[in-house]
């Protein structure tokens, strides 16, 4: 019979982490497999297809955002990037490559443990609601919320899930002005403020996929000093 855990791939140079991670998320039940550079997380990750990648950026052989980067171009793995560089410029990066989350180092397990909780759910799937509620559909954009998918002017457009997640959340209450806190709550699942970066790259990635002109968008629109709404 075919295992039913979630697979986790932990890409991390120092073997303290390694182990350390291995064991927490064993611990928690999931199949854990493990990479100490970048080619061979590349190479893994490409074969495995893992439910979830924890990656580090500061690696051997190829740096985590590169290998998200490339993963980006033909698959779309969750990832959490966990790394010792904390500014605001390396979130923008990581996020504009393609992350789920970011969690600097030193952290705590039971933190980083919730955050890959909360990445599983959203990326496999919330509970359906009855089927006149999957699909939403304004002028020229269809989402579909069962099969997560988007089509744009007669195109089908790839968002990643985050992606996904935010316009479903703005798209399904039309005219609703949700704060950035909000949407950072409801979202990501955190109340960090730090996180404010991820919402603000998610935002423009959004826009540059579904608008005809991002710089003057006709749905996702920006309520300044507060935050975000989907105009039908």
């Amino acid at each position: 019979m075919a295992s039913t855990k979630k697979r986790i791939l932990v890409v991390d140079d120092d073997p303290k982490i390694l182990k350390a991670l291995d064991q927490a998320l064993q611990q928690e039940g999931y199949e854990v497999y493990r990479a100490e550079d970048g080619l061979e997380a590349l190479r893994l990750a490409q074969s495995l297809k893992p439910d979830l990648m924890i990656l580090d950026i500061m690696l051997p052989k190829m740096d985590g955002f590169e290998v998200l980067a490339q993963l980006q171009a033909t698959d779309s793995i969750p990832t959490l990037i966990l790394s010792a560089r904390g500014e605001e410029m390396d979130k923008v990066v990581g996020f504009n490559v393609g992350a789920d989350d970011y969690l600097t180092k030193p952290f705590r397990l039971s933190e980083l443990l919730l955050r890959v909780k909360a990445i599983l759910r959203r990326t496999s799937g919330p509970a359906r609601p009855a089927a006149e509620e999957q699909v939403l559909r304004f002028r020229d954009i269809e989402i579909n919320r069962s099969s997560r998918t988007v089509v744009v002017r007669g195109q089908p457009v790839e968002l990643t899930p985050k992606e996904f997640d935010l316009l479903w959340l703005l798209a399904s209450h039309p005219g609703h002005v949700f704060s950035r806190e909000a949407l950072l709550q409801r979202v990501w699942h955190s109340d960090y403020s730090g996180d404010e970066a991820a919402l603000t790259v998610c935002v423009r990635r959004l826009r540059e996929k579904i608008e005809r002109d991002p710089g003057h968008p006709e749905f996702v629109k920006t309520i300044w000093g507060i935050g975000y709404k989907f105009e039908a």
